[in-house]
């Protein structure tokens, strides 16, 4: 078995876009950098006032230090080696990779979707290619065109994606939106599990990291997709799990008020007990965050769903690259046993991503 770290990020650089060649060039992002007078303005963030110039359009690019963050040649893979070495200093035999351009970009435009996504996407497979295995990475999909994302998906899995990468309201359509059904009977077909990622695709909704994640949890357990695609696997990341107890309790709230018109009774524990099987049941899988109550999600039938990220290469409140071995520190203290610690750093994403 092998320690998974099960969300790290890549930043993508000019250099990742490079492939864009002929009239795609024009689609290209740009890094634009703010002049000295914007700097010495009130209210200059500096980790947020770096923009790529994307189809017109401003979108942020963070500034990263050296000191808080892994060096810059390994968060962008120019220094793939690098990368390697930092892992084995962590302790972790892989690291699944998700973008970070693609957690705010939106477009309307089908070309730009898909010179983008399918020029990152082959970027990143050449990067990881030579890793025999240990940097493995989520695509990113044209989902305008649910068929050229299907295609797409075939070429990505062929060469090491281990997931498709999503947001909660991609097209702002919820994930139950048929439009992307192509998209995941083709992933269930491949084997491939759909990661629903925290971002958000449209301005101004990007500050509420667990929102898309607890609606589309709940479209999907309240909807028959997974009954509908039956090998499809879904991984709900980075919104840690102390949002799992809040959503079973209202969905047992739900549950019971439609009992009691049907004059029927059950107590909130014995629905919440129901709600046991729903993460094994459903194929569900969930980043859990260093400072969630372990103890208490275990009791909600989590033992088989939980994995665990570092968030590598960023640094915001999801992000802590002691998170694996944390882990190993509650099972020492007894929070857990050694059992379940390998379940969430090992099995439980081994099974999620098809490892």
């Amino acid at each position: 078995m092998a320690i998974i770290d099960a969300d790290t990020h890549v930043d993508e650089s000019e250099a990742t876009w490079a492939g864009l060649k002929g009239d795609y060039a024009r689609y290209a992002p740009v890094t634009v950098t703010p002049g000295a007078d914007e700097v010495a303005r009130p209210g200059f963030i500096p980790d947020r006032n770096r923009w790529w110039m994307v189809e017109g359009r401003l979108q942020a690019r963070a500034i990263r230090d050296e000191i808080h963050h892994p060096l810059r040649v390994r968060r962008e893979l120019e220094d793939v080696p690098g990368r390697l070495r930092e892992m084995d200093e962590m302790g972790v035999d892989v690291q699944v990779v998700f973008p970070t351009f693609f957690i705010r970009y939106n477009t309307s435009n089908p070309e730009a979707e898909w010179a983008l996504t399918s020029t990152y996407n082959r970027w990143l497979a050449e990067k990881c290619e030579a890793t025999n295995g240990r940097l493995r990475w989520a695509c990113v999909l044209p989902l305008l065109q649910p068929e050229k994302a299907a295609e797409e998906l075939r070429w990505a899995k062929a060469h090491g994606a281990c997931g498709i990468y999503k947001r909660g309201f991609d097209l702002d359509r919820p994930v139950t939106d048929p439009h992307f059904f192509p998209v995941y009977e083709e992933a269930a077909a491949l084997g491939i599990p759909l990661c629903i990622h925290t971002g958000h695709p449209l301005p101004g909704r990007e500050g509420n990291r667990a929102y898309p994640i607890i609606s589309s949890f709940l479209s999907l357990v309240n909807s028959d997709i997974p009954a509908k695609f039956p090998k499809l696997r879904f991984g709900l990341i980075e919104a840690g799990a102390s949002w799992i107890p809040y959503t079973l309790s209202q969905m047992g709230s739900e549950q019971r008020q439609k009992l009691r018109d049907q004059n029927k009774m059950l107590s909130m524990t014995e629905l919440i007990d129901s709600h046991r099987k729903l993460f094994k049941d459903n194929r569900m899988f969930i980043t859990i965050d260093p400072v969630d109550d372990v103890e208490y999600l275990l009791k909600l039938g989590t033992e088989d769903s939980l994995i665990i990220g570092t968030d590598y290469s960023h640094h915001d409140m999801s992000a802590n690259l002691n998170a694996l071995s944390e882990v190993q520190q509650w099972a020492e203290q007894g929070k857990i046993t050694q059992a379940v610690a390998t379940k969430i750093l090992e099995r439980n994403p081994q099974e999620l991503y098809g490892l």
